[in-house]
């Protein structure tokens, strides 16, 4: 066995490519937040345990975020619950639409806006 190394040049380099260089940019995407989200599911957790509804979709984009209600997974949504922040400082960041896409409430503060959906939920303070 003749075939042997020669480390006498120095250790071995060994030229392993990267990640490659990425251009990352500043892309915020909108979100409920764990509060937003609670409030939103114990509705929907009521309405499906009544049969109403039986679905639903989120969607988080860069300047709004939905929560898409359906009744049937392949039909179109009943209700979309909507999060807008620049919307926040003049009539409300949170709306609800119907199917027709009528906007049913609009407001500030999320509770008082999923009432629309649920007239029994109230607030416990």
């Amino acid at each position: 066995m003749s075939d042997s190394l020669d480390y006498s040049s120095g250790p071995i380099r060994l030229r392993v490519p990267g990640p490659a260089p990425s251009r990352q940019r500043d892309v915020s995407v909108v979100s409920f937040d764990r509060r937003e989200l609670g409030l939103i599911l114990n509705v929907y957790g009521k309405k499906v345990a009544s049969g109403e509804w039986r679905d639903y979709a989120l969607d988080m984009l860069g300047d709004r975020a939905l929560f898409s209600i359906y009744k049937r997974s392949s039909e179109r949504p009943l209700f979309v619950v909507e999060k807008n922040p620049r919307l926040a400082r003049r009539q409300g960041q949170y709306m609800i639409h119907s199917i027709e896409g009528r906007v049913l409430k609009r407001g500030h503060d999320l509770a008082n806006v999923l009432r629309v959906l649920d007239p029994d939920l109230y607030i416990v303070r």
